[in-house]
């Protein structure tokens, strides 16, 4: 039973948490329409990239692809 708990909040803070944090999920006010599963896909997306791209911090994956699109072309040559 306590390591079904604990995988549930490993889900919790690996996903949900950046979701909500980093991303700013609760603070978005899309709500209508197929918008917010279309950016939630987004956000999925934009996390396994950076995780796939070697990255632990998301805020700091962020920052990375903050500096263009070059950067971000570079999270698909990155290992």
């Amino acid at each position: 039973m306590a390591r079904s708990i604990r995988g549930h909040w490993g889900v919790e803070n690996r996903v949900h948490y950046v979701r909500d944090v980093t991303f700013g999920e609760d603070r978005s006010r899309i709500r209508t329409g197929f918008l917010p599963d279309l950016w939630a896909i987004a956000r999925n997306l934009a996390i396994n990239l950076y995780r796939d791209a070697g990255f632990t911090n998301m805020a700091q994956a962020q920052r990375f692809c903050c500096y263009g699109l070059k950067h971000i072309l570079a999270l698909f040559r990155m290992k």
